[in-house]
């Protein structure tokens, strides 16, 4: 009998893929990654373990990757400044890679042949799963279900499950579909499908309406060392806490939600809301200090980088030579990227309103209009002269 790993979210997908693989004569070992998701939405642990056993798996690995997630996964793309088409802040996408690494551990641990995954055949987690885990090993065969199984429906799962005394809970039907780490949450699917349609509150899960704050601002100041959030408000956090607090703190005051129309990878344009309270203030904050201490040809050279270093991500390849690259290239940018930003947050906005920087590149004496002005405006014309010649004719 082969063994497979299965990348098990503890759901009515990949509950039946256990049983849906025994049927197809494997011996089936769950791998579930804890990347902040809240695991079960309130089912402990063990009732998840449970569940996969109960479906047939031999052997359950349930990983607490909270801090590899955000050390290794986050912080990079944070300190590249990686958004994809200007809105998406990449939480699932950066979690993917990781879920490929530990699949493929656990595959040459266990001496397994297959890996396997439950993502469907237009979505981009396919394509960031498969690929990731082929770079780290080309050799390992991957089995994708839900693109070739029988089963046409929801319903038609359930019962399924329910012939084979899987415990699922079919009574609460979500109206949405949702993926959610530490660092934001993906929905999509439901009434969100249709264009024209506001997105309803209760497709929210962290963060509260922007008109429902109260009438004064919060203020939060975030110091960065060498492009790593190190304190909120003078006080030091552990990577893992600092964003769980900024999410919490951000959540309150509406900051964080974004309603966008995306290219996906796989060719179709998808809606998608997505709510990453904790990213878009570090995000803000990190950009505005990077504004303060990198010189105007690496500032702009940079945001060049950050496009492709999105797509990358995006694209589920971070393992490749170019993403490689591109993280030394970024890391050698942070040397000076140092300092406390002060941010005011009201009403789902997020705005700088302070910067601090012993690395600093702005100098009032040659900014201001005062009378400290040292400045030698007597250069200006010499300098106009220069720039403009190659255009005269």
């Amino acid at each position: 009998m082969k063994k497979v790993v299965l990348a098990y979210s503890g759901g009515l997908d990949t509950s039946c893929i256990v049983r849906w693989l025994k049927d197809q004569d494997y011996e089936v070992i769950c791998f579930m990654a804890d990347l902040g998701q809240g695991l079960g939405h309130g089912e402990n642990l063990e009732a998840i373990e449970a569940r996969a056993l109960a479906a047939g798996a031999s052997k359950v690995y349930i990983k607490d990757l909270q801090d590899e997630f955000v050390e290794d996964f986050v912080l990079p793309a944070l300190k590249a400044n990686a958004i994809y088409e200007g809105k998406y802040l990449l939480a699932t996408a950066l979690g993917r890679p990781l879920i490929a690494k530990y699949l493929v551990q656990i595959a040459h641990k266990e001496k397994a042949s297959s890996i396997a995954h439950g993502c469907t055949g237009k979505g981009n987690d396919q394509v960031r799963i498969e690929v990731g885990a082929g770079i780290l090993d080309p050799h390992l065969e991957i089995i994708a279900p839900v693109r070739t199984w029988e089963f046409k429906s929801r319903d038609e799962e359930i019962e399924y499950a329910k012939m084979h005394n899987i415990p699922i809970d079919v009574t609460k039907k979500k109206p949405y579909s949702i993926d959610r780490n530490i660092w934001g949450i993906s929905i999509e699917a439901g009434v969100l499908e249709n264009l024209e349609q506001e997105p309803p509150e209760d497709a929210y899960m962290i963060t509260k309406s922007p008109t429902s704050q109260a009438s004064y601002a919060k203020y939060v100041e975030i110091y960065f060392e060498k492009g790593v959030p190190k304190k909120i408000d003078g006080k030091v956090y552990k990577l893992k806490n600092l964003i769980s607090h900024l999410n919490e703190i951000g959540g309150l005051y509406g900051v964080g939600r974004s309603d966008m129309v995306e290219n996906r990878l796989v060719g179709i344009k998808s809606r998608e809301i997505y709510e990453a309270p904790a990213a878009t203030i570090l995000h803000i904050a990190h950009k505005e200090l990077e504004a303060l201490v990198l010189d105007r040809e690496l500032a702009h050279f940079k945001e060049l980088i950050a496009i492709k270093y999105s797509e990358l991500v995006y694209n589920g390849l971070w393992f490749s030579p170019l993403k490689e690259a591109l993280d030394a290239f970024v890391q050698e940018t942070q040397k000076h990227v140092s300092g406390t930003i002060r941010l005011k947050l009201f009403k789902g906005n997020c705005v700088v309103v302070g910067r601090k920087s012993a690395h600093s590149l702005y100098k009032k004496e040659l900014s201001t209009y005062g009378k400290e002005d040292k400045f030698d405006q007597s250069l200006a014309e010499g300098f106009i002269k220069i720039w403009g010649m190659p255009y005269k004719r």
